[in-house]
This record gives structure tokens, C-alpha cells and sequence, in this order.
């Protein structure tokens, strides 16, 4: 779902060996159609039983064992350059990113799609909010108005009562609070990744992250006893998809199109997610959002595109951003 380094770094120049001037714009159509179908995938696993905690480590673990072959055979050099205070981090980090997936996809069981993709991509205010207080960076004009707008919005839809068609029951205020969670939860792991991605590359974090939300995941799917096996086989079919179709062909995508355009840009475009989920939500559930929930996620669209077009170094902030969210 949007929207992820070191803030403190300067935004490298747009590549000078630029493909064909339409493949990045491409590529950022095909980055938002496809994770706009994770929220889509989750709902349709959800009305097969498939257990929220399930759907969120078999997402992870599906990234991370496409990742691995990957990481070991063209980053093993840099895997053995590790810390370990910052494996540490990475362990953090993995542990607030497995919260991000069980809360935002729990919240689909309770709340419409527009509802919780809209306030799961929150998670750029949420940084925005949270860096000046961990890591000493100044509030914005931009940003305290864009927070403004986006609150604004967060109680118009928090307060809709409408929550389409979910698969366990109607409880919007429980769902939007589950959203905001996750939200919550990306920003933090958007923060970790700020002093981790200044010395690791992309796949080499994204694998290790992405690995230990799965394992923790697992752990609690097992603690918890939710059920794994005996699930229809069109469940296992919609976990497989998440896993490729937004984690990794999504997110690919927009990290392909960061390589030859501004990140501001990206970051913005990578904000129609909700509009698509939304879309897919009407023709393919039938979910119709109400008037309330159109302009509160408007406000919520709005205040994030004005909040960061004054981000600092959004081109390291973006590059993770995809490797996350949400969607």
C-alpha cells in the first residue's frame, strides 16, 4: 500500500542512461495497478477462512523466499559485512513490520477497502510526525499543513459507517483503528530503515527485514493456533499472489522507475494506491464507498501529496517505502 535511508543523505541525480522515455511511466502504471490488488487479494482469502495472521506471514514469506536465491548469490560479501547491532535494528525492524501487515490486513476483515488502504498509506505523516522527536529533524510548514489535511480527513472516515461488505463484521471503528496501527507501525520500520539503508543495499535489507516479519509471523501463527492447513486451494492461491503480485512485482517496479525520475514524483504517483484499490473494490466486490468516505480520503490523498513535496531526501525514503507498504 504508499508509501520508504537516510534522511540526512541528498537525493542522487535521476540516472543519465535513461531507457525509453516511456518505460519508467510504465513502469509506475503497472507498479500502482499491482499493488492496488493486495487489499483485493487479502478480502478474497479472508471469504475463503484464511486467518488474517496467516495471510500477513504467508505474504512475507513468499517475498522472502523469492529474495533469498537472489541475496546469496549476488550479496553474500555484503551479508557477511553485517553488524551486529545492526542485525539487531534489523530484528526491530522486522518485528514492527510483521505489526504493519497483521494490523492493516486485520483491518480488512472489519472495515471498507477504501477505509483501510487510505489510512494505512498515512504512514509518510506518521514519519513526518515522529522524526523530529527520534531523530532531532524540523516540522515543515508543509508537513504541519498536510497533517492538518489528513486529520481531517482520518475522522471523516473514521467516523463513515460504512464498511462494505467485510468477511468477519461490520466494525469501522475497529478497522480504521487497525489501519491507523499499521500505519503507525510502517512509520517506525520507515524510520529504522533511514540508518539502515545508509550501509545496506535495498535487497539485502529488504530480504533480511522482510525474513524476520516472516519468522515472527509464523511463530505467532503457531502460538496462536489459527488454522494453516484444510483452507479451501483458491486460498492459497490469493496468499501466493500477494506475495508476488504487489510485494514483489509492485514494489519492483516503482524502485525501477526511482532509477530515472525524481522520487517526489514517484512518492506521489505510488499515492494511487487507495484510488485504485477503491476502483478494483467497486467492480470486482461490489463495494461502493459513500460520499463521506470519498472526500475523507481526498483530505487524506491531499494533505500527504502537500506534505511531501517538502520531505527531505525523498528518493532514499521512497526506495524503502515500496519495499513496505502496502500494499
Amino acid at each position: 500500500m504508499p508509501p520508504s535511508r537516510d534522511h540526512i543523505m541528498t537525493e542522487p541525480p535521476v540516472s543519465t542512461h535513461a531507457p525509453a522515455a516511456w518505460r519508467p511511466y510504465a513502469a509506475m502504471l503497472i507498479g500502482v495497478i499491482a499493488v492496488s490488488f493486495a487489499a483485493i487479494f487479502i478480502r478474497l482469502a479472508q471469504k475463503e477462512s484464511a486467518p488474517s495472521l496467516v495471510l500477513a506471514a504467508a505474504r512475507l514469506s513468499v517475498a522472502a523466499l523469492v529474495l533469498t536465491p537472489v541475496v546469496l548469490r549476488r550479496h553474500l560479501a555484503e551479508l557477511r559485512a553485517v553488524r551486529r547491532s545492526d542485525l539487531l535494528w534489523a530484528i526491530v525492524s522486522g518485528a514492527v513490520l510483521g505489526l504493519h501487515f497483521a494490523t492493516w490486513i486485520t483491518s480488512l476483515e472489519y472495515t471498507a477497502v477504501v477505509n483501510s488502504v487510505t489510512l494505512v498509506t498515512t504512514s509518510p505523516l506518521w514519519v513526518a510526525l515522529l522524526a523530529p522527536l527520534l531523530l532531532g529533524e524540523r516540522l515543515t510548514r508543509a508537513t504541519i499543513i498536510g497533517l492538518v489535511l489528513a486529520i481531517g480527513g482520518g475522522v471523516l472516515v473514521a467516523t463513515s459507517a460504512s464498511a462494505g461488505d467485510p468477511p468477519t463484521r461490520h466494525d469501522p471503528w475497529l478497522g480504521n483503528g487497525l489501519a491507523l496501527i499499521g500505519a503507525v507501525a510502517a512509520a517506525v520500520y520507515l524510520i529504522i530503515g533511514r540508518r539502515l539503508r545508509a550501509r545496506w543495499g535495498l535487497l539485502v535489507y529488504a530480504w533480511l527485514v522482510y525474513g524476520v516479519a516472516a519468522l515472527l509471523l509464523v511463530i505467532v501463527v503457531i502460538v496462536s493456533g489459527a488454522q494453516v492447513g484444510g483452507l479451501p486451494g483458491t486460498a492459497y492461491l490469493w496468499m501466493i499472489l500477494m506475495g508476488l503480485v504487489p510485494q514483489l512485482l509492485g514494489h519492483s517496479a516503482f524502485n525501477y522507475a526511482l532509477g530515472y525520475l525524481p522520487a517526489a514524483y514517484v512518492s506521489l504517483v505510488i499515492l494511487g494506491e487507495p484510488i485504485g484499490s477503491g476502483l478494483l473494490a467497486m467492480a470486482l466486490l461490489e463495494e461502493w464507498p459513500v460520499p463521506v468516505q470519498i472526500a475523507g480520503s481526498a483530505l487524506i490523498l491531499l494533505g500527504i501529496g502537500v506534505a511531501s513535496r517538502e520531505q527531505p531526501a525523498q528518493r532514499a525514503e521512497a526506495q524503502d517505502m515500496p519495499a513496505l507498504l502496502d500494499g
